[in-house]
Parts: C-alpha cells; structure tokens; sequence
C-alpha cells in the first residue's frame, strides 16, 4: 500500500492508462458498489438498466476529465435509509430515489455555482479533515470485518493471498482475488452458472425517469433522503476528496467548487435516466488505488464495463452479482479502508488539535456528518482554551 505516505504517486500530469494494474485498480472499489446497487435492484425493484448506465456514463466523463482514479459512488447514506425502508413514515420507492437524485444535484449544482460550497469549506480545520478520512479508513474496516464474518475460512485465504499480491505488477491481486470469489460462489451456488447460462442478451436504451413522479413521493426524496445526506457529502464527498486528490496527485488538482458541480450534474443526469444518487467519495479512489490503479484509465475501464452490462446484461446483473461473496466483498472493502486510514496518519502535533482528530474520527464511523459537525464545534472550543485534555 505504497500510496500510504504523502508522496505524490506521479511527478508529472499524467495521460490515462489501460494497462492491467489499471484494469485491477478499477475494480477496488466493488466493496461498496455492489451492495449497493444489489440491494437498489432487489430490493427497491429499481430498473438495472438505469442505475447501471448512470454509473457507467459517470464513471466514463470523470476518468477522462480528472485523470486521477476520481471514483464515482453512490451515497451511502441515502442507499442505506432506501434499501432498508428506514423512512418509518412513507414508503421508499423508485420515484422517491429519482426525486431524491434529482434535489441532490440541484442543490450541490448550486452550492458550486456560486462559490458557497468553498466558503463552507474554508471553515472546516485541518484536525478535522484529518479526523474525517481517519474515520471513514477505520469505518470501512469495520464494515469489512463485519462482511468477512459471513465466511472467515473464505476470507482469511482470499485475504491472505491479496496482501501477498499487493504491489505485484505482473499478478495484479484484484484479479486473483475476484477469480477466487467466482470460484467461490460457483462451488457454493452451482445453480448461479444455470441462471446465467439461462440468461437473454438483449439490447437496451435509455428513457427519461421523471414522468411519473408525485407530490408525496418527491416530498419522501427531498426532505426524507436528499437532506440528511448534505452533512455526510460535504465531508466526504467533497472536502475529503479533494484533500486526497491533490495530496497525491499535486499535478491534477481539483477544487470543492468543481467537485461540488460535478456532483450536481451527475446526479442531474442521473435522476433523468432513472439512476441513483451519486458522489465521489474519499474511499472510492482509496480502493482504486490500493490495487493498483494511478490514472483515470480505471474509472474510464469500470464505466465501460457497466455500460457494457447495461447495454447487453441488464436482465442477469443481480444473478452476476451473486458470484461474488459476501466476504470477498468485505476483504475489499477492508483492504480500502486500510488505505484511506493509512492516507491520514500524520497526526498534528498539538495535543488539543489531536484530540479533535481522534474524537472526529471515532463518531465519522458512526456518521460523517455527525462527526463533521462535532469536529468543528470542538476545534473551536479548543481554540479558545475552553476544553482541555
């Protein structure tokens, strides 16, 4: 996990590349991508088509634009509240997803414009950006130890084998491990190849999502998904992106203001296609680098792969997922975390301004937004003298 120190991983503006460790790289961040859109398939019954083509249209324009291994993601927390229902007083449906997407990117369209968003995060101290990449790194370990239980033996081995792999540039580990994972669900769900054997190649187009939507359906994604989820991008999305982006590619930087736009209009486009809300998180690029990834050639190389899935596969995707397991997934999302945590790792050396870091970090693992909102209040307490430690 050479990316760990803050040396830039390139010394000069780099040119995409499609070699295999940038085709390994692009599928670091399939921890948090799968699950996610599994469970908006299975769950909320939302078209495969749609979420997948705004995924991969996305995933295509950023590889090209950015030229650093800029992910594209989907929000976690409005992805989490859908797929569980957890609005106790309405229903979530698709309609409430593409209304949800829809204000999403309004609003960070906006903050961008007009230069809010970089006046917001001017107020955020250093402790605190610091304390939110910690935390989301240590928060993804979590979450990864808790889907490697699933199955210890399969991912004790698949875990071994990619830390033995990790930085081996002619056995790029993403691709041993996700062979072992198939390799896995194959021996464990031999019906899964008579699904896919069984499946339809048929040939997809895109359609505008936004016919259809109600009053109340739009008041459930504005008020009950989008909103809730503005503290959590901010941090993350936004302000932790951009510090990691330009802490290793010093040549390529980008601003809140532009990450802010980019956001708005992916998920403008997004809601028009019948996509979900989207965001670049910090993790995402942590994933993409810890396999081996170092230009926008492997988000370019994963959009292209779920454009070719949307196109042709939309109707087996769900079937296609589930040859990865659970605890597969989890030792990616493991190994990310421990990339994004390790990223943050030069501590102040003031005591108070530590103890800021160490306090945001611990609730950024519960809930960013929480945390960022905590972080500052304690800063400037610290500041002022009126907390010691």
């Amino acid at each position: 996990m050479s990316a760990s120190s803050n040396t830039p991983l390139t010394d000069s503006a780099p040119h995409n590349r499609y070699d295999r460790m940038e085709w390994a790289g692009a599928f670091g961040d399939l921890g948090t991508l799968i699950p996610f859109i599994a469970a908006y398939i299975g769950v909320l019954k939302m078209n495969p088509f749609g979420v997948l083509f705004a995924f991969g249209v996305c995933m295509l324009v950023c590889g090209l634009y950015y030229k650093t291994p800029f992910p594209v993601q989907p929000m976690k927390a409005i992805g989490a509240v859908a797929a569980l229902q957890a609005v106790q007083t309405a229903v979530v449906t698709p309609a409430a997803v593409y209304s949800a997407t829809l204000v999403t990117g309004v609003i960070w369209l906006l903050l961008g414009v007009t230069g809010l968003v970089s006046r917001v995060a001017r107020l955020v101290p250093p402790p605190v950006i610091i304390g939110i990449v910690f935390g989301l790194g240590f928060g993804f370990m979590l979450q990864g130890v808790t889907m490697m239980q699933t199955d210890w033996l399969i991912a004790v081995i698949g875990g071994s084998g990619t830390l033995l792999l990790m930085g081996n540039k002619k056995i790029p580990a993403m691709f041993v491990l996700l062979a072992f994972g198939a390799a896995v669900g194959v021996v464990q769900n031999p019906e899964l190849l008579t699904a896919l054997a069984l499946s339809n190649i048929g040939f997809h187009l895109p359609t505008f999502a936004l016919t259809d939507l109600s009053w109340n359906q739009f008041f459930v994604g504005a008020v009950l998904l989008a909103l809730p989820q503005i503290p959590l991008t901010l941090g993350n999305a936004v302000i932790a992106i951009k510090e990691e982006n330009n802490r290793l590619f010093p040549h390529r930087p980008v601003t809140e203001r532009s990450v802010s736009i980019s956001t708005g209009f992916m998920n403008l486009f997004s809601a028009s296609v019948g996509g979900v809300p989207m965001c670049h998180g910090a993790g995402g690029m942590a994933g993409h680098i810890a396999f081996g990834a170092r230009t926008g050639g492997a988000v370019v190389i994963l959009g292209t792969v779920l454009l070719v899935l949307a196109f042709f596969f939309s109707d087996s995707v769900e079937v296609l997922f589930k040859l990865f397991p659970t605890a597969v997934l989890g030792v990616i999302l493991f190994l990310t975390g421990a990339q994004l945590a390790l990223g943050s790792s030069v501590f102040p050396v003031d005591r108070g301004a530590r103890v800021v870091v160490l306090l945001t970090a611990a609730l950024c693992m519960w809930n960013v937004g929480a945390g960022f909102v905590v972080g500052v209040v304690l800063h400037h307490l610290q500041q002022r003298g009126r907390m010691r430690m």
